[in-house]
């Protein structure tokens, strides 16, 4: 049988790598015809010792590019979307050099590159290579109608979001979405251009695959198709790495998952932010100090943020010397803490109830598959958009803090934080029904026949025919 190949080129960062990998899973086990080959972009660390991801099928396939010089660190303070940005297109040589000396020779035919929505400088990789491109989305179709809409305002006003500038009418939301809901880069030169020229760009692909469903964002999908210049939209979610392959690997997985066993059904509340999600110290103290007064179990996963400007994740750091005295003895059994967790097996356990999350996209689409509410904590790039989205849009989740900043010396206290879990685990809500619904809705629509399935299909077609 003669394979045909794909190239897929995912922005660094575990949440556009194993969402593209479980893109590329669903896309060989439709079609045997298909070969995948994903380049690998490590961060911009010199010390970057990540271990290549593992294929979990014969005709997926791994290339490590090679260590570029990333930009100065001035540019990372000013903004982390054009930091972002320009690291990635300084990739553009080794990406065609992978491609033509190590995919081209053992293709019989290249079908294209799919790239993600940080990478559309290498639409130019397609073009000079003489292949079509398509953007693979990570984030949901709510995010990208917010990008057309950025570029469409940009016609009128040439400038970025200010401070005394109104309400945004997005095409797709019934609700008006306030200034300080947008994501940061709306009102940083620097990353707002940086997001316009991708947005603009997205429109020279081919179609753009979205990790969502219909049943979820329909109205958002079908406003999107009423722009003139925009190529198809296809959903292709949830997107769910279920056998937990190729994630980071936890040190106390077997202790975790052995005391989740351990309590009763629908009890536990699970706080986890993300890969970036990180606090200081003062805000980690204020959280321990309201699972304790919420008098609910929990299970917190907790990265503590250095004083750094931008703050990192500190490894390996005892909780103990960073937690109330006393917390960690005052709540043994009731509480676990940990690092990295396991966070797709945690939240397919029958002891959790709530999850309390920093609203990226793929722990909403884990969250909603698993049937488990969302308490919105929401910190950087299109977080605070989803939690809009899903809070004030989809009624899917339940309003903490929708228009917090990770770089913010605001600390939420202790108070708010108990008052805010007991909501989200107190019985009986509205909430909580309309998320095992849609829970349903989301298993099905990857069901042969049904939206996303078939919407894959019609893509993958449509992409055999222009070849």
């Amino acid at each position: 049988m003669k394979k045909m190949d794909l190239v897929f080129i995912p922005a660094p960062g575990s949440g556009h790598l194993f969402s593209a990998i479980e893109f590329a899973n669903l896309l060989v086990e439709r079609d045997q015809r298909l070969s995948i080959t994903i380049l690998i972009i490590k961060y911009p660390k010199k010390d970057n010792t990540t271990k290549l991801p593992s294929a979990s099928h014969s005709n997926i396939s791994f290339i490590e590019l090679p260590h570029v010089e990333p930009p100065p660190m001035e540019l990372l303070i000013k903004s982390i979307e054009k930091y972002y940005t320009d690291f990635i297109d300084s990739h553009r040589t080794c990406v065609k050099d992978a491609i033509v000396n190590h995919v081209l020779p053992n293709s019989t035919k290249l079908l294209g590159l799919v790239v993600d929505m940080f990478c559309t400088s290498m639409i130019d990789v397609a073009n000079e290579l003489g292949v079509l491109s398509y953007l693979f989305l990570t984030s949901g179709a709510g995010f990208l109608a917010f990008l057309f809409h950025l570029a469409h305002r940009h016609d009128l006003v040439g400038r970025e979001f200010e401070e005394s500038d109104h309400e945004s009418l997005v095409p797709g939301y019934s609700n008006p979405v306030p200034l300080n809901i947008l994501p940061d880069f709306a009102c940083n030169k620097d990353g707002y251009n940086s997001f316009l020229n991708h947005g603009r760009r997205f429109k020279e692909t081919k179609g753009i695959i979205v990790n969502t469903f219909l049943d979820l964002e329909s109205n958002v999908v079908n406003s999107i198709s009423n722009y003139h210049d925009v190529p198809p939209v296809y959903t292709a979610g949830p997107l769910i790495n279920q056998k937990n392959q190729n994630t980071v690997q936890c040190k106390n997985h077997d202790e975790i998952m052995k005391w989740l066993d351990d309590q009763p059904p629908s009890s536990v509340v699970f706080l986890c932010f993300g890969g970036f999600g990180c606090f200081g110290v003062p805000q980690l103290k204020e959280i321990a100090l309201g699972l304790e007064r919420s008098g609910y179990r929990f299970l917190w996963s907790i990265r503590v943020a250095s004083e750094d400007k931008p703050p990192k994740h500190i490894e390996n750091i005892d909780h103990k010397t960073i937690l109330p005295g006393g917390f960690l003895e005052r709540t043994k059994g009731r509480g676990l803490t940990c690092g990295w967790a396991p966070q797709v097996e945690i939240l397919a356990h029958k002891a959790v109830r709530g999850f309390v999350s920093h609203c990226g996209w793929n722990s909403i689409m884990e969250s909603l598959w698993f049937g488990v509410p969302i308490l919105t904590w929401p910190l950087y790039a299109e977080q605070r958009l989803n939690a809009f989205q899903m809070v004030k849009e989809l009624g899917l989740a339940f309003e903490f803090k929708l228009d917090t900043r990770r770089y913010s010396d605001d600390i939420v206290k202790g108070d708010e934080i108990a008052k805010a879990v007991k909501y989200l685990m107190e019985e009986g809500s509205e909430v909580r029904k309309k998320v095992k619904d849609v829970s349903v809705k989301s298993r099905k629509a990857l069901e042969p026949g049904r939206s996303s399935y078939a919407s894959v299909g019609h893509w993958m077609e449509t992409m055999f025919a222009s070849n």
